[in-house]
């Protein structure tokens, strides 16, 4: 549009300049309109010439004036136009070389509607110094705590975010140590929430300051001392100031000499008292503690206590009745002082003049001070509390049936104490056995015998495999496993049961040889011979203990003997018997097994170990604090466990939550014997030497935030106490809510609901 315009103007001059031709000549003084290059035309041709030109003749050949005015005129246009360009073109590339960023552009803001500039965003070449560095956070010296719950880390120069980089747990970072042998090298950036490398230089401090040296390398404490003012030649012989020395340096103050004056006047006519030390004065210094105002802010102290007012007794000329006998007076003087009603003895006398003086004064006014100082000043707001209130409120038992509560039979041994009990998978038979060799099998509803064994020796444990497809007992004696199956077996049972214990074909032995070894009857087996033996290691001692795997194939035994022999695992079908132990820390009591991980429960006097079998590696030791561990179960879940004591002490463990116990009930008054959890109802068991059985109601959530519910429900009472021993064992039939429980009264007895 700048050309056309131009062109225009030219074109409007050039007429003007032709009219004002024709009519007469510009004067002198009138105003230059020309442009420049034609006023210097002008000029020029002044100069040649004082005339004016006349003016041009008019070709009639051509066409009219006015096409000829146009055709010059578009000559002329086009030339402008030309020119003009190229002194606009010449403009611009001006114009860029003197902007180095790129041109903004005005637009309309949505949010205030006014016009606002925008620049492009800046694309750096490849070459460029910043193009492959990463946006630098520029939110300047804040606390970057503030971005710690944000994705970002803050903000670039454009006011972008910066992303936190991902950063991987504590196994990624050892991973970059092993791959990366620099990456020691690297410290942690908080602005930039990254690892930066840091410098040979930076190192170098770093190591300087660990040695506790300078951290400057150039710096040497060894450096020879610059001597400035001594040495030859550096002597001082001119003072460093040359002011005379003033006057007031040898002469005394006269300010200083009125100023103690001053102070001596005073003390001699008594305005300032010298500091005197204290003396202790002898004479005693009483206070009253109940007349002493109390300050605003307490409350007003209780008055003092009043003296006993004194009674007829202790009148001069008491009644007669007051006076005491001649056999009262001897037995009140032959009564300790401390256990005299009164201290005193009723005496009369005939005037007032002829009482003598009171021998209990001082005494007495003893007693008063001591009254006065030990009675209560301040009256304690008492806090009215109803203490059932505080009591938690626990379920009703009503509400927690079914449970034993009543003895429903009782099975009578021949004579001994019966020291363990098993009860069978399908909960119909029970084996019991006591201390004279004797095991009893009998049925559970009728408590009828169905057949005996008599060992001759001590039996201290019986166990019957959880296995359903056979039907088996190990009885466990002086230094001997037995394995015995009862009478009357179905024949698929039987048939599973010797193929277990007596196979056709013995298995490999083990590379490993044991020390424990199994033997098969010589003879047939009867009804009378057990089907398989073990023969534990001389000096075991009696087989005090004895748990089954849940799937049937595993056994261990603990012995009295201790030690490495303290403690085998039983493979039945391989026969092979091995200690999981080298050395053992501790008498170990009992042990169980997992229901459901690879974990064996090790109970000694004081500690719980749990083992992992299938890595070999200790996973947790538990702290009861309990002096003696007498008895432990696990929970069906595996998540919890109980351990009892012989100082009355139960402890309820949760596995996943603290080595130490959840809870810790104290309802036995003698020793815990024996504690067991129901396989499928929420109810245990625990017995004692007191001659009780507590049954609990115990109901373990699925949910980790609840707390189990451990109620008391029920307290058994049936077994005798018999030279300080009461209820031995006590184990629940696995079907049913029912508890068999032996004594040391050589009874067992049979609970229901």
């Amino acid at each position: 549009m700048a050309p056309l315009a131009t062109s225009r103007k030219r074109k409007q001059n050039a007429k003007e300049q032709s009219d004002a031709s024709d009519a007469e000549p510009f004067p002198n003084g009138g105003l230059d309109l020309l442009s420049g290059d034609e006023g210097e035309e002008g000029l020029a041709h002044d100069s040649d010439s004082d005339d004016v030109d006349a003016f041009p003749e008019i070709d009639p050949g051509s066409d009219t004036a006015e096409e000829e005015e146009g055709d010059a005129s578009e000559d002329e246009d086009e030339y402008s136009f030309g020119e003009d360009e190229g002194q606009d073109d010449e403009d611009a590339s001006s114009d860029n070389d003197l902007h180095i960023f790129p041109r903004a552009k005005t637009i309309i803001s949505d949010i205030t509607g006014q016009p606002k500039k925008v620049y492009p965003e800046i694309e750096p070449d490849y070459d460029s110094d910043s193009s492959t560095e990463e946006a630098p956070n520029r939110v300047g010296n804040i606390p970057l705590h503030w971005y710690d719950d944000l994705p970002h880390v803050g903000y670039d120069i454009d006011g972008k975010r910066v992303l936190k980089p991902a950063r991987g747990d504590e196994l990624d970072k050892f991973l970059k140590t092993v791959d990366d042998p620099s990456a020691w090298t690297s410290a942690f950036d908080k602005n930039t929430q990254a690892d930066k490398p840091l410098t040979a230089e930076e190192l170098d401090i770093i190591r300087r300051l660990e040695s506790l040296e300078n951290p400057d390398a150039n710096y040497d404490p060894y450096q020879p001392t610059v001597e400035w003012f001594t040495g030859k030649g550096k002597e001082e012989v001119m003072p460093i100031s040359a002011a005379p020395e003033p006057k007031r340096r040898w002469i005394p103050s006269k300010w200083e000499k009125k100023k103690v004056m001053k102070i001596v006047r005073a003390i001699r006519q008594g305005r300032i008292l010298p500091s005197k030390p204290k003396t202790t004065s002898s004479q005693p210094q009483f206070y009253a503690i109940w007349n002493d105002e109390p300050p605003s802010s307490h409350a007003p102290p209780l008055p003092a206590p009043k003296p006993r007012l004194p009674t007829h007794s202790e009148s001069y000329n008491p009644p007669e009745e007051y006076l005491p006998t001649a056999e009262e007076r001897k037995e009140w003087e032959a009564t300790d002082k401390e256990d005299r009603e009164r201290d005193y003895l009723p005496k009369k006398y005939p005037a007032l003049r002829l009482v003598p003086g009171y021998d209990q004064f001082i005494q007495e006014r003893f007693g008063r001070q001591l009254d006065l100082y030990l009675a209560p000043r301040i009256q304690r707001a008492k806090l009215n509390i109803d203490p059932n209130s505080l009591i938690p409120k626990l379920p009703s038992p009503n509400t927690l049936r079914p449970f034993p509560n009543y003895k429903s039979l009782s099975f009578a041994h021949v004579r001994g104490r019966v020291r363990c009990l098993s009860i069978s998978p399908d909960g119909a038979w029970v084996v019991s056995a006591d201390e004279e060799g004797i095991v009893c099998l009998w049925e559970v509803i009728v408590g009828r015998e169905v057949k005996r064994w008599s060992l001759n020796e001590k039996v201290g444990a019986v166990e019957w495999c959880p296995r359903v497809d056979t039907s088996f007992f190990v009885v466990g004696t002086e230094e001997k496993l037995r394995f015995f199956n009862p009478p009357n077996l179905p024949p698929a049972i039987l048939t599973a049961t010797r193929a277990l214990l007596t196979p056709a074909t013995l298995p490999p032995p083990a590379v490993t040889p044991s020390l424990v070894k199994w033997n098969n009857p010589s003879q047939a087996p009867t009804p009378e011979s057990p089907l398989l033996s073990v023969d534990l290691p001389p000096s075991s001692g009696l087989v005090s203990h004895i748990t089954w795997h849940r799937k049937g194939d595993y056994f261990a035994t603990v012995s009295s003997g201790g030690g490495q022999g303290g403690v085998w695992i039983h493979h039945t079908s391989r026969r092979h018997s091995q200690a999981p132990f080298k050395k053992i820390k501790g008498s170990v009591q009992l042990v169980l097994f997992h229901p459901s991980k690879p974990h064996f429960f090790v109970a000694t006097q004081r500690y719980v170990r749990i083992y992992n079998l299938a890595e070999q590696k200790l996973l947790k030791m538990l702290t009861p604090g309990i002096r003696w561990i007498s008895s432990m179960d696990v929970h069906p879940s595996g998540d919890h466990l109980i351990v009892g004591g012989y100082d009355r002490k139960l402890c309820w463990f949760d596995l996943e939550l603290s080595e130490k116990p959840y809870k810790v009930l104290r309802y036995h008054s003698r020793a815990i014997r024996s504690l067991h959890f129901h396989p499928s109802y929420p109810l245990f068991a625990s017995s004692s030497d007191d001659g009780s059985i507590q049954i609990f109601h115990a109901r373990v959530y699925s949910d980790l935030l609840t707390d189990p519910l451990i109620v008391p429900l029920k307290i058994l009472r049936g077994h005798d106490v018999r030279e300080g021993l009461g209820v031995l064992q006590a184990r629940w039939v696995p079907k049913q809510p029912w508890l068999i429980s032996t004594g040391a009264d050589s009874t067992v007895a049979v609970w229901c609901h």
